[in-house]
């Protein structure tokens, strides 16, 4: 565990040096490649100056809504898939047509049937993840042996029951890897349909501090406001769902 941290942090201080050496060769304009000390300036500024904190808090804000419904949505959806057949066919279609269908694409739709709010935004988020979510409970629940679905049936376990206890301790490698994918594509939906769609009556988000850095051609501003998505990312990725691994995955001896 110590080596990998070691590595990762040689890897990021490699990765500085290097940027810093690249413009001090000027091999591209200021402009489109500005200097560490420029983005790190923009970085301070925007939690000082730029209120980049509250767009911040407004899309997490919006964020958590979106995992809310689309990860009780995938539970439910999946759990009836599991225990009727007819159900998954005709759900499994469904996952396999809506997953190929960007979220951004069905944003003119959104706009229509929700307006101009945030039912936007929680729209294209439970879309981002409700399909690929959906589809790694399903192939979990199918990988589950079918002596473990016989032996909850045998104590009397049926429905909602059976897949609480049989069918989600049993393939919650897929559970949390289905977390993390649906996690990840309702975070860059979010933040794309920001920068398109801008604010709403009750605020605006990362998205739109992105979009407005980069119509003012501020480009050490746009890098500051990556890294604090990437930060936000990293958090997110050692600090729940690293964590829940550890507790879980690692210490029953399904992963190392």
């Amino acid at each position: 565990m110590k080596s990998e941290i070691r590595a990762q942090i040689v890897f990021i201080i490699c990765f500085l040096a290097a940027w810093q050496v690249v413009y001090q060769m000027q091999a591209f304009p200021e402009l489109m490649f500005p200097s560490l000390k420029a983005i790190g300036e923009s970085f301070i500024e925007g939690f000082r100056d730029e209120s980049l904190f509250t767009y911040t808090m407004y899309s997490m804000s919006l964020i958590v809504k979106g995992l809310a419904v689309g990860i009780v949505l995938a539970f439910v959806f999946s759990g009836l898939a599991i225990v009727s057949k007819i159900f998954y066919a005709v759900y499994n279609l469904i996952v396999s047509v809506c997953d190929l269908l960007p979220g951004v694409a069905l944003l003119p739709l959104a706009i229509m049937w929700f307006g101009i709010g945030e039912g936007v935004f929680i729209f294209i988020m439970v879309h981002s993840i409700l399909w690929p979510m959906s589809r790694s409970l399903m192939d979990g629940f199918k990988s589950v042996p079918a002596i473990y679905v016989e032996s909850g049936r045998n104590i009397g376990l049926k429905g909602a029951a059976l897949v609480r206890g049989v069918y989600l301790p049993a393939a919650f490698s897929s559970v949390l890897s289905g977390l993390r994918v649906g996690w990840a594509r309702a975070w860059r939906g979010l933040i794309s349909v920001e920068m398109i769609f801008g604010t709403t009556g009750s605020g605006a988000g990362i998205g739109w501090f992105i979009f407005m850095k980069r119509t003012n051609a501020d480009i050490a501003g746009v890098f500051a406001v990556l890294i604090v998505i990437m930060i936000i990312g990293i958090i997110i990725e050692y600090g729940i769902f690293r964590t829940i691994e550890r507790n879980t995955l690692k210490k029953w001896g399904v992963v190392r």
